[in-house]
Formats: structure tokens, sequence, C-alpha cells
């Protein structure tokens, strides 16, 4: 099993969902999410792309989020943006250095900090016309050029970062060095030939 290493840039909290977070040094995470954010919670309603129906309750995957420096280095240049796009005016809780595919992750993967907290992947974390929206009215282009309000979406796509849920509960600080477990199927799930 390939264990990734990877460094905490920075972390980030918000009581807003399409916001830019505040960043902080250090952020407490418990096994409902980050302490002071605002998707800390066992449940939520479901939201466009669930399967279930309309104002639904079910289980939140989405109790914390990360990014990576080297993806939001694509993002910025498929946006051709002026300014550096940061992991707090995404929303993310954390931005990792080190993972250049941090988004292609397996659902399972674990994420562990010094402090013992522990993160467990649940999905990719979808670009969404929101943030696009927001986004576009807050950055400039490199070549003079308005933004779209789709342009995030459209540059964002398989590099948006990750979401998913507490395992151990613990602080993560900026500094901090990550291990990154990726998922992979126990050996004794492989059938063999008779």
């Amino acid at each position: 099993m390939n264990v990734i290493k990877a460094t905490v840039v920075s972390v980030h909290t918000g009581k807003s969902d399409l916001s830019a977070k505040n960043q902080a040094t250090a952020i407490v995470v418990e096994l409902d999410g980050v302490v002071g954010d605002h998707h800390r919670t066992y449940t939520r309603k479901t939201w466009a792309g669930d399967k279930q129906a309309k104002g639904t309750i079910r289980r939140n995957e989405r109790q914390w989020s990360a990014v990576s420096v080297e993806e939001l280095a694509e993002i910025q240049a498929a946006m051709d943006l002026v300014e550096p796009l940061t992991g707090a005016a995404l929303g993310a809780n954390i931005c990792l250095d080190g993972v250049k595919e941090l988004s292609r992750l397996p659902k399972g993967t674990i994420l562990r900090f010094p402090s013992g907290a522990e993160l467990m992947v649940a999905e990719y974390n979808p670009p969404c016309l929101g943030m696009g929206t927001r986004l576009a009215s807050a950055y400039r282009t490199k070549s003079g050029k308005p933004l779209e309000n789709t342009s995030f979406s459209k540059a964002a796509k398989l590099t948006r970062g990750l979401v998913g849920v507490v395992e151990v509960a613990g602080t993560i600080k900026i500094g901090d060095e990550v291990e990154i477990t990726p998922y992979e199927h126990p050996s004794w799930l492989a059938r063999t030939p008779d």
C-alpha cells in the first residue's frame, strides 16, 4: 500500500456555504465535522444531484473539504487568473501541498494527521455554479476578458478536491505532515481461479 506524504498549507472555517472561508492557524475536527464550520453536522437535507427525494434528511458525507495547491494552480491557469486561487476562496477547510491528483483519490482513502485526527474520503467535490458565479465577480483574467459564471465549473472539472467524514477527532494545523493512505480493496476480496 503506497502512502502519500503531504503538508498542510492552510486551514479554514466559515459559517457560509458559498463564500470564502476564514483562514486560521489550526482547526479542530470532531466526529460531526469542523468546529465553527457551516458543514458541521451528522445529517443534511438532499440537494441537486442526490438520489433521494428533495428535502430528505440523509447522512452528511461533506463534513470537511480539501484541495491541493497543485490542482488550484491547474484551475488558476485554466481560468487565466491574475490573482492566485486559494483554498479559502473555494471554501475548502484544508489545503494540501504534495498531492498532484488529490481529486482522484478513491472513496475510503484515509488522511492521518500528527494529532491523531483521521479524515476519510467520501467523494470527489464537483464544482458548483454558485461558487463559479462568486468567483466570476471577484477575480480578473490576465487577458482582461470577463469570467463567465461557468468558467470555474469548466476549469475545475476533476480537480475541485474532495469531501469526507471525520473518523477520529483531533486538531489540524498549518505545517502538519499528512499521511494519505489510498483505499485499496483487501486481497481476500479477489477471487482466484481454482
